[in-house]
């Protein structure tokens, strides 16, 4: 399994893209602009193990300036990598061109989204910046209007 050191901060993220995952995952709940928390599932990973999947919603983060939105993203709390499916990409209508040490990504109408480049171990990580929801705090103030 792929591993990076600072993958999971809450400023920046590595996302491994990953043609061997059949969806995209996190363990970061904070970054889910919705999230579907009824959602039950269980991944089986290549060693053997599984693990729960206990959600299902969508993730915003910006890479080099581009703001993205990734859907059917599963929250598996005990995960320790991010990682983006290939396949799902695809099913996206993305393209996907690997081409010597480059992935890049295009979407149909908008062009290339996304350009990375090998790392030693052999994978193709992205750089991406988190985009949660804002936490606001609302507060209702009662009137009576009978006194006035």
């Amino acid at each position: 399994m792929a591993h990076a050191d600072s993958q999971l901060t809450e400023d920046n993220a590595i996302w491994f893209l990953d043609s061997g995952c059949s969806n995209h995952m996190t363990g970061n709940k904070n970054w889910f602009i919705e999230l579907d928390e009824s959602f039950r599932h269980t991944i089986h990973l290549g060693n053997n193990t599984t693990m729960s999947v206990l959600g299902k919603g969508s993730v915003k983060f910006e890479v080099e300036g581009i703001t993205h939105n990734a859907s059917d993203v599963f929250f598996v709390p005990e995960l320790t990598n991010n990682l983006l499916s290939m396949g799902q990409l695809q099913e996206k209508h993305l393209f996907i061109i690997m081409k010597k040490s480059t992935c890049r990504i295009y979407h149909p109408q908008k062009g290339k989204i996304i350009d990375t480049k090998m790392t030693l171990n052999r994978m193709f990580v992205i750089y991406a910046t988190p985009k949660p929801l804002p936490r606001t705090c609302l507060t209702i103030e009662e009137e009576n209007l009978e006194d006035l």
